[in-house]
């Protein structure tokens, strides 16, 4: 097992999970390389994740000290063409488009996107959250990679009104994605508490990756951009600090390259 320092810089030969802060073990990644990266960070929902034995804290007095010096990074990582995907909820997601609009230049935002979902809670004096948002951001408006043909298409819901043709084809999705959870009983369920669907993450990386370019993810989790870029042909660098979720990757993912990340 290699073992990662900051500043020390890291060529990428073979797909590869960090268990480190992932501020230094971004600075340690070639710069103008990705061809997108997609960030679910904490959401700073002021509690304790948890399922079973996994788990995290997800509270800071300052969310946005925490992410934007991340989020500038990343856009150094980003090459010419990439695009950044940013997953956040209610709680933060307003701020962070302020931060993602001075980073990247306002003209630089792409997208809203709304996964919408069914599940949880159902409180009476308010209308349920039900949505996570993602914010998407490219690297220069006017070279940045989008390719529709490769995202998978979606029935219409009223396939009537587009004859039998249209609606064998289905439709590109929009900017509202309507996709379940991790069911309990799929076989991409890890335990991780905040586990997403292969399902979403696949239509960011098909749309803005190409076969064999490289994808990011410094929120690793679960692993799940690793499991997706495996499938659809890309390369792919993961990071967590989290020794749980390392774990969870691993088992995942296996055979993947690993680094340790030192603070000497």
């Amino acid at each position: 097992m290699r073992t990662l320092r900051p500043g020390d810089p890291v060529a990428l030969e073979d797909d590869l999970l960090i268990e480190s802060d992932n501020l230094p073990a971004l600075a340690a990644l070639p710069a103008a390389t990705f061809d997108m990266a997609y960030l679910d960070p904490p959401f700073n929902t002021g509690a304790q994740q948890r399922r079973g034995a996994l788990g995290y804290a997800d509270a800071f007095a300052d969310h946005g000290a925490f992410l934007v010096p991340r989020l500038e990074r990343v856009r150094e990582l980003l090459a010419p063409h990439g695009t950044l995907y940013l997953h956040l909820d209610y709680r933060e997601a307003h701020r962070a488009k302020l931060a993602l609009d001075e980073l990247f230049g306002a003209e630089c935002f792409l997208n809203e996107l709304i996964w919408a979902y069914d599940y949880g809670g159902r409180p009476k004096r308010r209308w349920p959250a039900k949505h996570d948002t993602i914010l998407v951001y490219v690297r220069d408006r006017d070279r940045y990679h989008f390719d529709s043909e490769e995202v998978e298409r979606e029935p219409y819901m009223a396939p009537g009104l587009v004859g039998p043709e249209k609606a064998a084809r289905g439709k590109l999705p929009s900017s509202v994605w309507w996709h379940t959870i991790v069911p309990t009983n799929s076989r991409e369920k890890t335990g991780y508490p905040t586990q997403k669907p292969e399902g979403i993450v696949r239509r960011m990386v098909a749309a803005s990756s190409r076969p064999g370019g490289w994808c990011l993810d410094p929120f690793a989790g679960s692993g799940t951009l690793g499991a997706v870029c495996r499938a659809l042909g890309r390369r792919f660098v993961l990071i967590d600090s989290n020794p749980a979720a390392v774990a969870v990757t691993l088992g995942r993912l296996e055979p993947v390259h690993e680094a340790t990340g030192g603070t000497a």
